[in-house]
């Protein structure tokens, strides 16, 4: 899974020239504000990336799981089958074999316990990489809202892009949880 792009610098760049052009408080403050948007975008992207990875090495421990849940039914069917051709053999061999294939059994119930909680797990991380991604979603449309803001003087749409960089805020932090 690839990690979302945050194509920010020529806004970064846009955004520099004209708060140097207009030495202003407010251009200043979007500048600044703008910055924070484009360092909350670049780390929410990085967590997003992290949970992604996660989920997908998660996923195929799960996947390992299973993969070793049927290996130990294979043998507790091979040993069933050795069972039934000993059957003539002495009652000795025909417990032993029974007790292998119980053994087996009991095995393959903790294996599948493993293989569905990583499964749970992995489930969990791509969670997180779907509420992180949004928040980076957030961060970009406040970013370009706020550049917009700048390079037209329309302080209304630098309002809208600080409620955007808010809602961001609140989806990393809910991904962080």
């Amino acid at each position: 899974m690839e990690d979302p792009e945050v194509p920010t610098e020529h806004l970064h760049e846009h955004i520099h020239e004209a708060a140097h052009e207009g030495h202003d408080r407010w251009s200043m403050l979007v500048a600044i504000s703008t910055a924070f948007m484009a360092a909350f975008a670049a780390l929410s992207s990085l967590m997003a990336g992290h949970q992604s990875n996660e989920a997908l090495i998660t996923q195929i421990k799960a996947s390992d799981q299973w993969s070793y849940y049927n290996a130990k039914g294979i043998k507790a069917e091979v040993a069933d089958a050795v069972t039934r051709i000993n059957f003539s053999k002495a009652n000795d061999s025909t417990n032993a074999a029974k007790e292998r294939k119980a053994k087996l059994k009991e095995d393959q119930k903790k294996i599948q316990e493993k293989a569905e909680e990583l499964e749970k797990e992995s489930e969990r991380h791509l969670h997180k990489d779907m509420i992180l991604a949004r928040s980076v979603t957030f961060f970009q449309i406040a970013i370009s809202i706020s550049a917009i803001s700048i390079l037209s003087k329309r302080r209304s749409l630098w309002y809208i892009s600080l409620i955007l960089f808010a809602a961001g805020i609140f989806q990393f932090i809910v991904g962080l949880l």
